[in-house]
């Protein structure tokens, strides 16, 4: 029968196993083009993004932002993940954006913008994920149910 190990050390040994290797640092993701990819999703809207250095200019599908998210909320929804990070006016956005509304289309780019610049720059993804913009808003419209109005209103009750 095989002697007893007891300790951790004995065990360590037995196994072969050596010292942890060196925590390797995440690398960039860059295309031939010198551009990052990423997707993002929000309500029933998808964007796909793509960022490279330049000098802040935000396209969406083939319109200026100032056009596109006319609303001042949803273009600061847009830069957050670039004031977050200190980056304002460093790289340029081109992102085409299907589905849902206007606030669920500013939401998906900017989560996609937070994907494409965590792969662009790893360093920058603490910062990004702190503040909660690699996460998927999982909210979506509840669906609507038979014998109601809509998700949860009932129609109106008639006694008689």
């Amino acid at each position: 029968m095989a002697e007893e190990k007891k300790s951790f050390e004995d065990l360590k040994a037995m196994s072969g196993a050596a010292e942890p290797a060196a925590a390797t640092t995440a690398q960039p993701k860059i295309d031939a083009q010198g551009r990052s990819y990423a997707t993002g999703k929000r309500k029933d809207a998808i964007a796909r993004v793509w960022i490279k250095p330049g000098n802040g200019k935000i396209t969406v599908n083939g319109r200026d932002q100032t056009t596109y998210f006319a609303r001042p909320t949803l273009r600061m929804l847009v830069n957050q993940p670039f004031q977050v990070t200190k980056r304002e006016g460093q790289y340029d956005v081109v992102c085409t954006v299907v589905g849902g509304g206007l606030s669920g289309q500013a939401g998906a780019v900017r989560h996609g913008v937070s994907k494409a610049l965590s792969l662009f720059e790893p360093g920058l993804r603490p910062a990004l994920k702190q503040n909660g913009f690699l996460t998927r808003d999982p909210r979506v419209v509840e669906r609507k149910k038979y014998g109601h109005a809509k998700a949860r209103r009932s129609f109106q009750f008639s006694k008689r």
